[in-house]
């Protein structure tokens, strides 16, 4: 078994090595972000005992972000080496890195339904069990549909370099993913969207605009959607040659960056998450004024000679 990059150039290496520090650096941050707005989201449930839909919905879709940055560690230690174990072992990181991509997808639709009927008007999706459930099991079914299709090339037990998405798995895979884990779900999410826009236009009243939640959600799915239609473009080709290897592993990257763009989105442009950003900002600034005027008390003694002159001094 030969390594995919021994046929690569020392240009594709490049291109490759240096996607990967600027992607490092970005999902750095975007992972701080992400454990800060867990962090505040807990912070904030404690202190009200209660988020409202809309806040446990984002709640959700970040942690689901946050899952998908550990998830692409693999690209980043690797780099362009590739991950190196069974097919099996591919074929189940490839069927978890779907499974969290759709679970944060249909979360968006979810919070496109929650923005279009506030509140919901079907009872059950008022209750986080059934939404949970929902949103899981069908992440879970469509994955392993995709599974089916992308199928192992070889034996489980041999060992091969692992691509999230195998090139060479074949235009149904690529087509199938297409529309499962992209298309059908921003489908939904912009039928959602128009008819919130028809409903408060008869009524003359305003869709997101007069939501606080609103252009926030909206940035976030343009953002995702540009990550993802990137990469499904590069996936749809029907065999990446070795000289587009490169592209494949920077679409990669591109893809895992929407998960750390929204998180930093999330964390400037939700009220709540900034205040509490704010707060902490704050508390490290006075704890450092106080440091910095907090000196030691130094109480130096002059040294004071006392001349005193006795009377057997005079006499004498």
């Amino acid at each position: 078994m030969t390594a995919p990059t021994s046929t690569l150039s020392a240009e594709a290496k490049n291109i490759i090595s240096n996607a990967n520090y600027v992607y490092s650096f970005f999902a750095s941050l975007g992972f701080i972000a992400g454990c800060f707005l867990l962090y505040s989201f807990i912070q904030t449930h404690r202190a009200h005992r209660r988020l409202a839909w809309l806040d446990c919905l984002l709640w959700v879709f970040c942690g689901f972000q946050v899952l998908l940055l550990l998830l692409s560690l693999y690209a980043v230690v690797h780099s362009s080496q590739y991950l190196q174990t069974t097919a099996l072992g591919c074929a189940a990181l490839s069927f978890f890195i779907n499974t969290a991509s759709l679970c944060g997808l249909l979360v968006l639709v979810l919070m496109a339904y929650v923005l279009t009927l506030d509140p919901p008007s079907h009872a059950l999706l008022r209750k986080p069990g059934v939404c949970a459930a929902l949103v899981i099991l069908s992440s879970v079914l469509i994955s392993l549909l995709l599974a089916g299709l992308r199928g192992p090339s070889i034996e489980l037990e041999k060992e091969i370099y692992c691509y999230m998405d195998r090139a060479h798995a074949g235009s149904h895979y690529a087509g199938a993913k297409l529309c499962l884990v992209f298309l059908i779900p921003y489908i939904l999410q912009l039928g959602l969207l128009i008819g919130g826009c028809v409903r408060q236009w008869k009524s003359e009243g305003r869709f997101l605009s007069g939501s606080e939640e609103g252009p926030m959600f909206l940035t976030i799915t343009v953002v995702v959607f540009s990550c993802l239609l990137f990469y499904h473009v590069v996936l749809v080709k029907e065999k990446v040659q070795t000289h587009e290897q490169p592209l494949l592993r920077v679409a990669e990257f591109v893809l895992f960056s929407g998960s750390s763009a929204s998180l930093l989105l999330v964390l400037f442009m939700h009220r709540l998450c900034r205040e509490s950003l704010y707060g902490v900002l704050r508390q490290l600034r006075d704890c450092c004024r106080r440091r910095g005027n907090t000196q030691p008390n130094r109480n130096i003694i002059a040294p004071h000679i006392e001349v005193t002159d006795t009377l057997q001094d005079i006499e004498s």
